[in-house]
């Protein structure tokens, strides 16, 4: 999504493209998906490897703020994508 987002930026804007995977996007930065990196999911469980790495648990109140900014963003991105203007999905996509 991130990628489709970018090529429309940079090339020829299909909003609708934009919309949709903006609006992906924002789909899972609000899901809730932290609380699947709850203690213990940095270890490898039976023949379940993970790719957490354990840094990630180091400082939760970090990980917290960056999802937070997260979701705040990926919802800027999609109120921007909304507007079907490129110059305003250029600036929230950065």
């Amino acid at each position: 999504n991130m990628g489709k987002i970018k090529a429309n930026v940079e090339g020829e804007f299909n909003a609708q493209q934009v919309q949709a995977a903006a609006n992906a996007i924002a789909a899972i930065a609000g899901s809730g998906m932290g609380a699947l990196y709850g203690p213990g999911t940095d270890k490898d469980i039976g023949d379940r490897k993970t790719r957490a790495k354990p840094e990630l648990f180091q400082n939760m109140e970090d990980v917290g703020k960056l999802a937070m900014d997260f979701n705040a963003a990926a919802a800027n991105l999609a109120q921007a994508a909304a507007s079907g203007d490129k110059a305003a999905v250029q600036k929230a996509f950065g």
